[in-house]
């Protein structure tokens, strides 16, 4: 049998299942729908409920005054930029027949179950040992082992091919599971049936989160089998050498094109990120009761339909006005219907109207950013005659994480600063307190009125991205130039 170097490592050869130039359906179904599954459903519902089980189950919320909550997340996640960081220097520099990202999916699938369990797995003891473990196991996952996964998973569409309409398909495919993910099953499936039976229930909880977290192995491994890295391996065909790492963080950050990415994505992630953690808070306590297990329904209902729409309007709405149009207008819906929530937020009615406009406005950003992305990426290799993928990506992942940290802890903190009080267990039974006015305002604020700010500053600043114009003649210049060296 065959062997393949990957690192220091000596193994059996691993090979990418794809053996087909083009797109194949296949890679398509396997490799960016069904693949991602595992590690996106973990992540979707960490991000939802890992701050719930923080507050509801361990009852952290009182911690070092309330501080730890709001520090903890922050500190965490500036390990986790600086992770990321180093595998994006990594990933440039990752020299093998299946590319520099893909080889990186294998290594995070049992890493994700693994890490997975130990958040959960919390012991009962002094509050020390738990604020203990819970640090240590949180930057397992997300500074180690999700760092690892979402860097390759990320860089999987940009490196796939250079073919835009194909590329613009596997951004949609990717989506897709993303949505199947975080907008039916965490948002529909948990508030009706998982969190009511689980409750306060810190047994239940380990169960489960141990179930899901196995699950992501195998799927990994399959999104790693079913992908293929053309552009990483056109670029190893001519001899491509590796480019010194200040020269790349300067090309990364003197490209407007870049800058007004990365602009943009800290803008949306840090509305995103805080609507995303007061969710759960806002359906139990401004619009519905504790676990009621319709008001989450409802509310999640009315952004999946949306999300179900979008897989077969968006792409061909994109392709005929532009992605960036196409996006640029979907953010003035989004700031519209956030507004209309945010002036009725406990009419049910309106704020589902509200949500469904809201939601609307977001589905191009959703299915088409990546897409935009891997654009700006081939316009770099344009301009600088080198490729940066792994540093570009992990700026823009350490954006994400580092923005995910720092507003849970914001959110906590206004949680804490105006009073919130966690609910207990009696009897068996979890029993939610009636929260302060002010609780109730910080709240609502995270779900719908932040959104309603971001999604007017973000149509602004889309008016600027105006790459896709051009990016045809570029890649063609690119193969002109690869052509003369090979």
């Amino acid at each position: 049998m065959r062997k393949q170097r990957f690192g220091w490592i000596e193994r059996p050869c691993l090979e990418s299942r794809v053996r087909t130039q083009d797109v194949s359906g296949r890679e398509r179904w396997l490799g960016y729908l069904i693949g991602p599954a595992g590690a996106l459903l973990l992540n979707a519902v960490l991000a939802t409920y890992l701050n719930v089980y923080y507050t509801d189950v361990l009852n952290l919320t009182g911690v070092w005054g309330g501080a730890f909550l709001v520090v903890f997340p922050i500190v965490s996640k500036v390990i986790d930029a600086v992770t990321n960081v180093v595998m994006g220097y990594i990933i440039d520099r990752t020299r093998t027949r299946e590319g520099k990202a893909r080889p990186w999916l294998l290594l995070s699938a049992p890493l994700l179950a693994v890490t997975g369990v130990l958040l959960f797995t919390v012991p009962s003891g002094s509050e020390t040992v738990q604020v203990i473990w819970v640090m240590v196991s949180y930057n397992l996952f997300y500074s180690f082992a999700y760092t690892i996964f979402n860097m390759s998973h990320g860089l999987m569409v940009p490196l796939s091919t250079r073919d835009t309409t194909q590329r613009g398909k596997l951004s949609v495919f990717n989506q897709i599971t993303t949505i199947m993910m975080s907008g039916i099953l965490v948002a529909l499936v948990f508030p009706t049936v998982v969190m009511p039976a689980l409750g306060a229930d810190k047994g239940k909880w380990i169960a489960l989160m141990s179930v899901l977290s196995i699950l992501a192995l195998p799927l990994t491994l399959l999104e790693y089998y079913f992908t293929k890295e053309r552009v990483t391996l056109e670029n190893q065909e001519i001899g491509v050498q590796s480019v010194p790492f200040l020269r790349q963080l300067k090309a990364i950050f003197t490209d407007k094109y870049m800058l007004i990415i990365y602009v943009y994505f800290l803008i949306y992630t840090c509305g995103m990120s805080i609507k995303n953690v007061s969710l759960v808070y806002f359906c139990n306590y401004v619009l519905g009761t504790y676990n009621d297990g319709i008001t989450q329904t409802l509310i999640s209902v009315i952004g999946g339909i949306p999300m179900g729409i979008g897989i077969f309007a968006v792409w061909p709405l994109a392709k005929r006005f532009g992605k960036r149009n196409v996006t640029l207008v979907g953010f003035l819906l989004y700031a519209l219907g956030s507004g209309i929530c945010w002036m009725f937020p406990t009419n049910m009615v309106i704020m589902l109207v509200g949500q469904f406009i809201k939601n609307i406005g977001g589905l191009p950003c959703s299915y088409v950013f990546m897409a935009l992305f891997a654009d700006v990426l081939d316009h770099m290799e344009w301009k600088t005659g080198f490729r940066s993928d792994g540093l570009a990506m992990s700026v823009y992942n350490i954006i994400a994480v580092a923005m995910v940290g720092i507003c849970t802890g914001i959110f906590n903190g206004m949680l804490a600063a105006t009073g919130y009080i966690a609910p207990s267990v009696i009897d068996g039974q979890t029993v939610a307190a009636v929260q302060p006015a002010a609780v109730e305002s910080a709240i609502t604020f995270g779900f719908v009125g932040l959104e309603t700010i971001t999604g007017v500053i973000l149509a602004i600043l889309l008016i600027f991205l105006n790459v896709e114009k051009t990016i045809g003649k570029k890649q063609a210049e690119i193969r002109a130039r690869h052509e003369e060296q090979a």
